[in-house]
């Protein structure tokens, strides 16, 4: 019993112990009054005092783990505190003691508010975080993919909230706000472009880019999709309309240029020409100066070839009398200068080409005034050759009329006209004199001639310094034969005076009269050299006429070969000689002085 009352007297209050001791006392009544057995007696105070300590023992571990969950969450709470303060990047917070004193409870007050205002802080930073890399990931999704209405799922990382942390992520948010910017204007400036590169080419721009994205169409509202795969699509489509550009401006330069050909070359009038003024105002433009809207359209491109088919249509029609006219210009060219002529032959193959159209026509054209512009060249060089020729002809020519005149027995005759013919006698000798020089000239300017051009001086298809060379073999020849006739005639008149210095001087007029006949038979031989000599070199003047079978081809360059007319000149020659041959068999009278 002792034992049941000392705990109590130690723990309980004098109010507790009167309680129990009245009681105990009030129990021992009941028993004495019952008669209750002593060992019943012990054995319900035994009972009691074990359920006394039972009771006690449960108190004391309930505030065991009163006690131990106090610890606990007092650890907890430092854990935490400490925790936060890393996670926040801060050493310490202000107005909390580093080193806590006092029960348990007082301890975990004291810590609760710093506790608090850490988790509030937290959770501010937490929404700075989740702030920031939010819209770090939509831009980035907005950059690398294509844009997206969901919400991006942000996850922060708590380990790591320090102000250092945030300032990454707001540097990183910066930059690809700068690169999102940047990127923005890349696509303004793509869209721009293509507006004026489709209203240039006449294009719908909104079908263009709807079809790359349908944001980029929007004006307000949604945002425009800047990805990688948006600017490179865009790109493409810029150049691919810019080569577009290109291409129509190529094309319209060479219908303008087809165009100025043709109205240049069928002389069209100005109403026809001002229809198409804007294609012409393109050929000095290059494709970045070209931004008036529809100025490339395909309607003008269409137009313009419209045109030139019709004109084309028109030049075929027109080909062959052009060609025509310009084949007369350029054997006009070639007959005054007395130079070979293009084969009629091969003329007439390309009038069949133009008609069939299997030639080109600025070609055939564009040929044709090279052609006529080369016989101009060459003609003008041959200008101071051919004036010396024609001297020369002309000179021959009186040549052959003196030696006529001289042949004729009644030019001493008192006519009508006689002085005239002998004023033109005086200045036909002057003439014939002077033919020599005239040739040795005309020899040394065909040899430079020749020399400076390593080619042939042909006149009329035949080379002139045969012709000349033939005339001076001729002209010698026929010195030497006036040389032989002269002293036949000496000779024959000595013959005819000795008998008369014999026998006296008698008249015989049947001898006379041989001699006469003889002399005019003579002189008629030598007129007829004369005059074959001077018709043989018109001959070789007037061959232009009957050259168009042995001149070369207009298309190709080649000149006829000399020794093609070797043939005319040693059958000219021979055909002389016998004459002259002739001349000296039959001569046998005097030569007019």
């Amino acid at each position: 019993m002792a034992s049941f009352q000392t705990p109590i007297g130690m723990r309980s209050s004098t109010m507790l112990e009167t309680s129990c001791g009245y009681l105990l006392k009030e129990l021992q009544m009941i028993w004495d009054e019952v008669g209750e057995d002593q060992f019943d007696r012990e054995k319900v105070l035994l009972d009691l005092e074990q359920e006394c300590l039972e009771v006690y023992r449960k108190k004391v571990d309930g505030a065991n783990v009163s006690r131990s969950r106090l610890h606990q969450e007092l650890a907890e709470a430092e854990a935490e505190f400490t925790h936060l303060l890393l996670s926040l990047g801060e050493c310490s917070l202000p107005g909390r003691p580093e080193k806590m004193a006092g029960t348990l409870k007082e301890q975990l007050d004291s810590i609760t508010p710093a506790l608090r205002e850490m988790r509030l802080r937290k959770e501010e930073r937490m929404k700075q975080f989740r702030d920031v890399q939010g819209q770090i990931l939509k831009i980035s999704a907005e950059i690398v993919n294509e844009n997206d209405d969901s919400t991006p799922i942000v996850i922060v990382n708590e380990n790591d909230l320090s102000l250092k942390k945030l300032e990454e992520y707001q540097n990183e948010l910066q930059r690809l706000h700068s690169e999102k910017n940047e990127r923005l204007q890349r696509v303004e400036k793509y869209i721009d472009t293509v507006h004026k590169l489709s209203a240039t080419l006449g294009i719908d721009a909104s079908t263009i880019i709807t079809k790359i994205h349908p944001s980029l169409d929007e004006p307000f509202g949604r945002s425009k999709n800047i990805s990688d795969s948006i600017l490179e699509k865009l790109k493409r489509t810029v150049e691919s309309l810019k080569e577009e550009k290109q291409q129509r401006l190529e094309k319209l330069h060479s219908l303008g240029k087809a165009l100025t050909n043709l109205w240049d070359l069928m002389d069209s009038p100005y109403g026809d020409r001002r229809l198409f003024s804007h294609v012409i105002r393109l050929l000095s433009v290059s494709s970045p100066e070209i931004s008036d809207p529809g100025s490339l359209a395909l309607y003008i491109i269409e137009q313009a070839e419209a045109e030139v088919k019709r004109l084309d249509q028109l030049k075929a029609s027109m080909m062959k009398e052009l060609f025509i006219k310009k084949q007369k210009e350029l054997e006009d060219i070639c007959n005054k200068s007395h130079m070979e002529i293009p084969s009629r032959l091969e003329m007439e193959k390309i009038i069949n080409l133009i008609n069939s159209g299997e030639i080109d026509h600025v070609n055939l054209l564009t040929s044709m005034d090279e052609q006529i512009l080369r016989a101009k060249e060459e003609a003008s060089s041959r200008k101071t050759i051919m004036e010396k020729v024609e001297k020369w002809m002309l000179a021959c020519d009186e040549e052959r009329w003196l030696e006529e005149y001289s042949m004729d027995q009644s030019r001493y005759s008192v006519s009508r006209g006689a002085h005239k013919n002998l004023r033109r006698a005086e200045r036909a000798r002057i003439t014939v004199n002077k033919i020599p020089a005239l040739v040795e000239l005309l020899l040394a300017k065909t040899k430079s001639w020749e020399a400076e051009r390593s080619k042939v001086f042909l006149y009329d298809e035949v080379p002139l310094l045969a012709m000349l060379e033939e005339y001076n073999a001729l002209r010698q020849e026929k010195e030497e034969e006036k040389m032989r006739l002269r002293e036949k005639k000496k000779f024959q008149t000595q013959v005819a005076i000795e008998p008369e210095n014999i026998y006296g001087s008698r008249p015989s007029t049947s001898s006379r009269r041989l001699s006469n006949a003889s002399i005019n038979g003579g002189y008629s031989n030598a007129i007829t050299l004369n005059r074959r000599l001077s018709l043989g070199i018109q001959q070789l003047g007037s061959n232009s006429t009957n050259s168009a079978n042995v001149g070369t081809s207009f298309m190709k360059e080649g000149k006829t070969s000399p020794e093609q007319h070797t043939p005319l000149r040693h059958n000219l020659v021979s055909q002389i000689r016998d004459e002259t041959a002739s001349v000296v068999s039959t001569f046998s009278g005097p030569i007019s002085p």
